[in-house]
């Protein structure tokens, strides 16, 4: 659900259309973003009421490209293009921006929302009857195990030194 349904927005818009008063004045009237109220009425001058409904369509690499063309060549703002395009958030027209610069045309590609549909394939766990010796184990398998083992044990080793030195710490600061 949107936070101002469109009759609210078309009141403002209205307000601010007919009367002396300005965004400022109208926002703490109705207690909204003076910014907010200055772009309801920029949409709704360019794109009559319909600048003043919820949009709900995912933008496309090639518009999202114009967009940022046409930006760059006429010198327009994030506000200016947001409300040509009528795009209701000028806050995406920077971050395609900068897509872009860092990722080029492939980077405004849209993405996938949400987790993925599947779960990866788990690597089945070894039985338990069927223990393999050691001695069936290839060598560089047991040499990175042995590698594993004493960085274990330097771990534990070091970690045991650090809690008896807080310790020590804590009994010094008593006396």
């Amino acid at each position: 659900m949107a936070k101002y349904d469109e009759r609210f927005k078309l009141k403002l818009v209205r307000q601010y259309l007919a009367g002396p008063d300005g965004f400022k004045a109208i926002a703490a009237q109705y207690g909204v973003g003076y910014k907010l109220v200055q772009r309801w009425v920029a949409s709704y001058r360019q794109h009559g009421q319909d600048g003043l409904r919820k949009k709900r369509n995912p933008y496309s690499t090639e518009f999202k490209l114009s967009v940022l063309l046409r930006m760059w060549r006429e010198g327009l703002s994030g506000e200016q293009t947001a409300a040509l395009f009528d795009i209701r958030s000028p806050g995406c027209i920077g971050v395609w921006e900068r897509r872009y610069h860092s990722g080029g045309i492939d980077a405004l590609s849209p993405r996938p929302r949400g987790r993925p549909k599947t779960m990866p394939q788990a690597i089945p766990p070894k039985s338990p009857a069927e223990p393999v010796a050691d001695d069936e184990r290839p060598r560089k398998e047991l040499l990175k195990e042995i590698e594993y083992l004493r960085a274990e044990v330097a771990y534990l080793k070091k970690l045991d030194a650090l809690v008896q030195a807080k310790k020590a710490a804590q009994q010094k600061k008593r006396k």
